[in-house]
């Protein structure tokens, strides 16, 4: 039996007799009694254990260090401190595997820093017991999402032979210490994959609809608290859909995962709530029953030139957003998510469809109060030679990606796809804002631990 059954029907629970298995967080003695707070790991509630002198081990179990492993046999109470409550008086508790008196987590606030410290601890604390809660439900959500709109779950390749954004930011897999990529394993230079979208695309014109779900890496030199070099990537692809189109999905999509969330996480949104002193409810629920308003780029900008904010970074036709302007459009102007699209063509990807002022591309960033950019997409380019004339300028290799190109020839039409970063969704709906506290263990410049 787990917690979780405990907790799922209280006032039945009430009389049973229970055997549970789990860890202690805390462990308070008094001369004839004690009190073990014990997790199992099956929800993010702990439960009380009461044990008395009239126990035949009570010297034993009162040496019991925290952080151990124990095995409880006990009756389910009304708790005697608050009658909504539950704890068990135990009949007897085992020890399965003991920790020292120097256990790392003791009964104290820790810093976020050092738990990041000890990473393969930090699991059993209560903000990460909620944070990694939270990203399983999320994931969860996610495919549950994709599957009932009838979407494929594509896996694509983690090491490619292309750099799909044409960044050169890659990881190179080789087993190699010189760089003649022809005597390595595959006989040409391979990365780590940067993205799965281009191979996405190729399931989507099979398929119809078809998502990607998985690690994508990234080799910049950056230190933020947004940035990782892995991290996860959510990435549908849509056969027969244009800009419009994508932009519905888009909302549909963020707004069923937040409900989700806010539907079987209560616990943990409530604890975060109190750690992160930020009104996560307040903020899932706006967006959720928001109407995310749509602005192209150009209106972006005007809107942007005529604020009353003075801005570090002056708003031009023709530049990416600064984090200010993202702030100023989300939280001030539009007091709420926008989408904003058709971007100055030279800023963005070159599979990104041109439009026909030949100044923009028909490319969308949802930005989101408190986050800024949450999703970037686009519908994609379907015209053969335009694809490829952007391919040659960029020095991209048409030769090793005929494949890609190839999709246009062979029964191409109009299609379309975004991609959310999942750890950037986690900062936003836990309020944890730092991205190396909401993947188990993160891997930054300098830091490839665990």
């Amino acid at each position: 039996m787990y917690i979780n059954d405990l907790y799922g029907d209280q006032k039945a629970s009430i009389g049973k007799e229970v055997k549970l298995n789990g860890w202690i967080r805390n462990h308070r003695k008094q001369k004839k009694m004690g009190f073990i707070d014990f997790f199992d790991g099956s929800c993010f509630k702990s439960i009380q254990i009461v044990y008395e002198d009239t126990l035949a081990n009570f010297d034993e179990i009162q040496s019991i260090h925290i952080g151990a492993a124990i095995s409880i046999e006990g009756t389910v109470v009304v708790s005697a401190v608050n009658a909504d409550n539950i704890e068990i008086n135990a009949s007897n508790i085992i020890l399965v595997g003991d920790a020292p008196e120097d256990y790392p987590l003791q009964p104290k606030k820790h810093s976020i820093e050092f738990l990041r410290e000890i990473a393969y601890l930090r699991p059993r604390t209560r903000v990460f017991q909620a944070v990694f809660r939270i990203r399983s439900l999320a994931s969860m959500a996610i495919h549950e999402y994709f599957h009932n709109k009838g979407y494929v779950y594509v896996h694509t390749p983690i090491i490619t032979g292309n750099d799909a954004e044409g960044a050169g930011n890659t990881f190179t897999v080789t087993c190699l210490e010189n760089n003649n990529y022809e005597e390595d394993f595959f006989g040409k230079k391979a990365s780590l994959a940067v993205t799965g979208q281009l191979e996405g695309e190729t399931f989507a014109m099979a398929f119809g609809k078809i998502y990607t779900f998985g690690p994508t890496f990234r080799a910049e030199n950056s230190n933020t608290k947004t940035h990782a070099a892995e991290f996860w990537m959510i990435e549908p692809e849509i056969a027969f859909c244009d800009l419009n189109q994508l932009m519905d999905i888009e909302e549909d999509f963020l707004k069923s995962i937040v409900s989700y969330i806010l539907d079987k996480a209560k616990d943990e949104l409530e604890f975060l709530q109190g750690f992160t002193k930020i009104d996560l409810f307040k903020r899932l629920e706006k967006l959720k029953e928001s109407k995310i308003a749509r602005v192209t780029h150009k209106e972006a900008i005007e809107i942007l030139k005529k604020a009353p904010n003075q801005f570090v970074f002056t708003p031009e036709f023709g530049k990416d957003l600064a984090r200010e302007h993202e702030k100023y459009l989300t939280e001030e102007y539009f007091n709420g998510p926008v989408f904003v699209y058709n971007w100055p063509k030279d800023i963005k990807a070159f599979y990104m469809y041109q439009n026909d002022d030949n100044e923009t591309v028909a490319a969308v960033d949802l930005l989101v109060p408190d986050a800024g950019e949450l999703m970037g997409g686009s519908q994609r380019e379907v015209r053969y030679d335009l694809l490829r004339d952007k391919m040659e300028k960029l020095g991209i290799n048409t030769e090793e990606m005929y494949w890609y190109l190839n999709l246009r020839k062979f029964g191409s039409c109009d299609h379309a796809g975004f991609g959310m970063g999942f750890e950037r969704f986690l900062i936003y709906v836990t309020g944890v804002d730092n991205i190396r506290d909401v993947i188990p263990y993160p891997r930054t410049p300098g830091y490839c631990e665990f």
